[in-house]
């Protein structure tokens, strides 16, 4: 579960940093936010589905 928040958490920075005023990178930023969003709904399943979030090897 911690994984789903810290994700969100992510995408949150990533949405500020998107819209801010002095994004100079915004189109490379937009490629970041797509990636992340889906790697968000990914966790989110995850974590709905009631699956381990936090795997052995990490």
């Amino acid at each position: 579960m911690n994984k789903t928040l810290l994700t969100i958490l992510m995408f949150a920075l990533l949405l500020l940093f998107i819209i801010s005023p002095f994004a100079a990178l915004a189109s490379l930023m937009l490629v970041v936010l797509v990636s992340a969003f889906f790697f968000l709904l990914g966790n989110l399943f995850q974590a709905i589905i009631g699956g381990d979030t936090n795997p052995k090897g990490s």
